[in-house]
């Protein structure tokens, strides 16, 4: 049977554990090889063992994704392993839990989520664009939010930061469609990864009332960004270029 990504290379930041696991998790599926990066390696290693446990090609490349030369190496690495870079999900990002409004946010804090959300982001179209300009085609996925479409009074920085990931998609996306690469969004709404799971386990009440915020009744699983992720890399989507796919059970809707 033929698979929708049959042939490609596929590269997933933040894939040791959550959407980035299950997004790593997905390529595979698809007949892709995949590269799987983190500064987790423990986790990053889990991730490894669970693709070539289905028979997938995969390898480990351990990356800081705010830092410029480790960037540029993991997509050296990732030509020298897999020889092309067709699939990029620039999915690396932190999230602090909800806390005061902005004047109670010290700077450091500032620089942390703005260099992990966006900066990382940036740097990473950086080197993948170069690479995708050889080949003369590529599509690139990022994860920005429902926070980047909407304001969230507890967490300005991370919204900031995921506002700038969707105006960083949708002008790159622009600048580069005429040259073969396409470049959207996800924008995730309350998804149960291992971060919501710490949350939910000090603050239990805020599960209960977050679903019943969501007119679905439950949050979204990691496995429903991987296939819409998947989806916006395949040929599937040829005709969807700067795009911000809301994945967020009708969250935004009202």
């Amino acid at each position: 049977m033929v698979k929708s990504l049959d042939g490609k290379t596929a590269l997933v930041t933040g894939a040791s554990s959550g959407i980035g696991r299950s997004t790593a998790f997905a390529f595979a599926k698809e007949g892709a090889k995949t590269i799987v990066s983190d500064i987790d390696e423990d986790g990053g290693a889990e991730t490894v063992g669970m693709i070539r446990e289905i028979g997938g090609e995969c390898a480990f490349v351990k990356a800081d994704v705010t830092k410029p030369d480790e960037v540029k190496e993991l997509i050296l690495q990732t030509i020298d392993m897999y020889g092309s870079l067709d699939c990029a999900f620039n999915n690396a990002g932190l999230e602090k839990e909800l806390t005061d409004p902005t004047r109670r946010f010290e700077e450091s804090t500032f620089q942390s989520i703005i260099d992990t959300n966006l900066k990382s982001v940036w740097l990473c179209m950086k080197y993948e664009i170069d690479q995708m300009l050889i080949q003369g085609s590529g599509t690139i996925v990022n994860s920005s939010s429902i926070a980047g479409l909407n304001g969230i009074p507890q967490q300005p920085i991370y919204v900031a930061s995921k506002h700038a990931v969707a105006g960083l998609t949708k002008a790159n996306a622009i600048a580069y469609a005429k040259q073969g690469i396409r470049i959207n969004a996800v924008c995730p709404g309350l998804i149960a990864t291992p971060l919501m799971d710490r949350i939910w386990t000090s603050n239990p009440e805020w599960k209960a009332e977050a679903n019943n915020f969501q007119p679905i009744g439950r949050p979204g699983q990691p496995e429903e960004i991987a296939d819409a992720v998947i989806w916006l890399c395949s040929d599937k989507a040829s005709f969807v270029v700067g795009h911000m796919l809301t994945i967020d059970g009708g969250f935004t809707a009202g």
